[in-house]
């Protein structure tokens, strides 16, 4: 069988990649794949079989500090023929010829073994958490007026500038922000998603948490969280959201300064 065409991947191919995630149970809209395909158009990739996209894998830049490997899909009929390593190397490559300095990546238990092989190694564990209806104290200090996140609370977090990720976040929805917390959110496919949020104690996090989820009223909620950070599963709990799926937070290369015990929610697999 031909071993298909790897190319980068083009608006006109995001109907095609849609098909993936939904066909293994994602969450990503095409909002989503929109979003990674404007930040770096030239680090998002695809293999092209018989006039159809059959593999993705993209690769979000964070300067040359920082790189997220995400959306790596293959179509079921097409596993097991070598896609996902072509596609994860081509992503190294891409990430090496840009100088970055560390690179990592969300793995299911599927794609473990591959990114082991590739010499990445795991750093913590993430879990997902569902809630139909949070049980949100309806009487919480509420947040303040809309404070732009603030970029150095961020850094100091996450350990690189999530600028201009934040930028088009934004445009999704408003984020709940105090001077010490912001937490954002946005819509999914199946269910609207919680984060990124950040902040610099407990309060401020639920603060923020609560006024964001009675922000909206979908038909459940996912919060991806650091199982690290005690205080975030704590509240998880107390919200009423219950573990759902467990991945490996992977990385590759250079060790950075960050604060996971600040990290409350993470902005999504493909994001970091």
């Amino acid at each position: 069988m031909s071993q298909g065409n790897l190319r980068l991947l083009r608006s006109s191919d995001l109907s095609g990649a849609m098909e993936l995630s939904r066909a293994a149970g994602w969450n990503q809209t095409i909002e989503d794949w929109e979003m990674l395909l404007r930040l770096d158009p030239q680090s998002c990739f695809a293999v092209e079989l018989n006039d159809r996209i059959v593999a993705t894998t993209t690769l979000l830049c964070y300067g040359q500090e920082l790189a997220w490997i995400g959306m790596v899909l293959t179509r079921q009929e097409y596993q097991r023929m070598g896609f996902a390593r072509r596609l994860i190397q081509t992503a190294l490559d891409r990430a090496a010829e840009l100088k970055i300095e560390c690179i990592k990546l969300d793995a299911t238990s599927q794609g473990q073994p591959l990114y082991e092989k590739l010499g990445f190694q795991t750093e913590q564990i993430i879990e997902r958490w569902f809630c139909e209806q949070p049980k949100n104290n309806k009487h919480a200090r509420p947040a303040l007026s809309h404070i732009p996140p603030s970029p150095g609370l961020d850094r100091t977090a996450f350990g690189a500038d999530r600028t201009r990720v934040f930028a088009e976040l934004e445009t999704r929805s408003i984020p709940a922000t105090t001077a010490e917390a912001y937490c954002f959110s946005r819509n999914g496919t199946r269910f609207r998603y919680l984060g990124p949020c950040v902040a610099t104690e407990p309060q401020a996090a639920r603060v923020v948490i609560e006024q964001t989820l009675r922000s909206s009223t979908p038909s459940g909620w996912c919060w991806d969280l650091l199982s690290s950070n005690k205080m975030a599963v704590e509240l998880a709990g107390e919200l009423g959201f219950t573990p759902q799926r467990r991945l490996e937070r992977m990385s590759l290369g250079k060790r950075f300064d960050k604060n996971d015990q600040m990290v409350y929610a993470i902005a999504g697999f493909e994001l970091g």
